[in-house]
């Protein structure tokens, strides 16, 4: 169990570091070299459904230019949003 719980923490890592936008690879990078090592296996499935999302909406709701949906606000979504570089 805790490799496959290694294996997605790689995946989620190399994931947000290659997003296709610079600003976002900057944000999601950071924040998921910072904090997806000590995740939960809760608290992974959480960070991989919003990297599920595209970078333009996601960007507007990170930097609070537009309210993110209720389906992706989550303990986690709000760390990643009080997250600075």
């Amino acid at each position: 169990m805790d490799e496959n719980l290694e294996n997605m923490r790689k995946k989620l890592i190399f994931r947000s570091d290659h997003r296709g936008i610079k600003e976002m690879d900057l944000i999601m990078g950071s924040f998921a070299r910072r904090y997806v090592p000590g995740f939960s296996a809760d608290e992974l499935a959480q960070y991989e459904e919003i990297l599920q999302e595209n970078d333009p909406n996601l960007y507007s709701w990170i930097t609070g230019k537009e309210d993110a949906p209720a389906n992706v606000v989550s303990p986690v979504f709000e760390k990643l949003r009080a997250h600075k570089l």
